[in-house]
């Protein structure tokens, strides 16, 4: 068990990089976008490779961070009956949704997927809009992220076994890989605790 427990933390630590060069990924989507809205009111000018460019980056950044949202429970989910069930009937129900539902959904994309950028890219396939670009780098993100969803779903299956079997910490727990917006929240509560029990000042003698 203590060397599938390592094999999720190397697929945890992979996809917590992912998730951080995803982010310049809009960036550059949205820094592409204000770009080419200035130079069509400027200049008056316009291509589709730009537009089609902000399509690909977002592609990329919603597909490849899959794994980094799924390792941080950011998908949704439908928790008013679950939340109201025992720690280890919740884990049973990842469980079962890991290994019966995520783990062939991903599989099945990747069979469909790859021999499609396989065509793309012999085919050399190009958008039909004037001035498009090549399609096999937008369909790679599809088994890319789809890739990583599956590793982390598997990630996950491992840390719930470990847990109902008293090797693991519990996987519902707080993450202590915590994005900077929840480090700002956590910091800015703990100050206002603080300010909420010091002793108020006594007034000033008049």
């Amino acid at each position: 068990m203590q060397a599938l427990l390592k094999i999720s933390r190397a697929i945890d630590w992979l996809n917590a990089q992912v998730g951080k060069v995803v982010i310049w990924l809009i960036f550059a989507a949205t820094l592409i976008s204000a770009l080419n809205a200035v130079v069509r009111k400027v200049f008056n000018y316009s291509s589709n490779a730009y537009l089609e460019v902000q399509w690909y980056l977002f592609a990329w950044a919603f597909l490849v961070a899959a794994g980094y949202t799924l390792l941080h429970r950011e998908h949704v989910r439908i928790d008013v009956l679950n939340s109201r069930l025992p720690k280890k009937a919740q884990v049973w129900i990842d469980i079962i949704g890991f290994a019966f539902f995520l783990t062939p959904l991903c599989l099945l994309v990747l069979w469909l997927g790859v021999p499609m950028l396989i065509d793309k890219y012999a085919s050399g396939e190009v958008s039909p809009n004037t001035g498009g670009l090549i399609r096999w780098p937008v369909w790679l993100a599809l088994p890319v992220g789809f890739g990583l969803l599956l590793l982390q779903g598997w990630s996950e299956l491992i840390k719930r076994i470990a847990f109902l079997r008293g090797q693991g910490p519990d996987p519902m727990g707080r993450l202590t890989d915590q994005s900077a917006e929840a480090d700002l929240a956590e910091a800015l509560r703990k100050q206002a605790e603080a300010e909420a029990a010091a002793p108020n000042p006594a007034p000033a003698a008049r």
